[in-house]
């Protein structure tokens, strides 16, 4: 009986183990095949996020990229002519941890868009940073003039009610991408 038995453990072990080597073999096949689609979809939002927060521009942004501090910004020109750009910016001060925004900024600073890319906050309640509602308050504000701060905290953003968190968070996030455009050495907004 225990021949029976130890064979039967062996025969276990090494069907385990072809299974996970087969199963590890399949996984590593999915994600190599996915990989490209996955990246190429993950662009091509990120493009669509430009054109929605950006006036019209002619050159391509991919090829006029800078990341600084893991902010990204895109240098975007219309007929050779500095028409803003374009900023992925973080906060991790979120209510749910990590926020992501895309801002346009003006030449001459002043916020043009802007639309939450990714966040966990509540919903319901600082969920309504993507609403037009609270974002509307931003648009052509120069954050050099506009204190980008909620109220409660002596700055000019009406905060969402509450998410006052929220609402920090995503200020947070604006000063970031402001604050990372103006110390940039090609930066017009340095030219004032």
């Amino acid at each position: 009986m225990s021949k029976k038995l130890e064979s039967t453990l062996v025969n276990m072990v090494l069907s385990l183990v072809v299974i996970s080597m087969v199963m590890s073999a399949t996984l590593a096949f999915v994600y190599e095949k996915t990989k490209g689609p996955i990246e190429t979809a993950s662009k091509q939002k990120e493009i669509n996020a430009i054109k929605q927060v950006m006036p019209a521009f002619d050159n391509n942004p991919a090829t006029a990229k800078k990341e600084k501090d893991g902010v990204v910004i895109y240098k975007l020109t219309n007929k050779n002519k500095l028409a803003g750009y374009a900023v992925k910016t973080y906060t991790d001060k979120g209510f749910g941890g990590h926020i992501e925004i895309m801002v346009g900024f003006l030449p001459d600073g002043s916020i043009h868009n802007l639309i939450v890319l990714q966040h966990k906050e509540t919903p319901g309640l600082g969920t309504k940073m993507t609403d037009m509602k609270f974002s509307n308050q931003f648009l052509g504000k120069n954050p050099d003039k506009f204190k980008l701060m909620v109220k409660k905290d002596g700055g000019q953003v009406d905060a969402i009610t509450a998410a006052t968190i929220s609402s920090r968070a995503y200020c947070d996030a604006l000063q970031r991408a402001f604050d990372i455009i103006k110390l940039s050495a090609d930066s017009s907004l340095v030219q004032k």
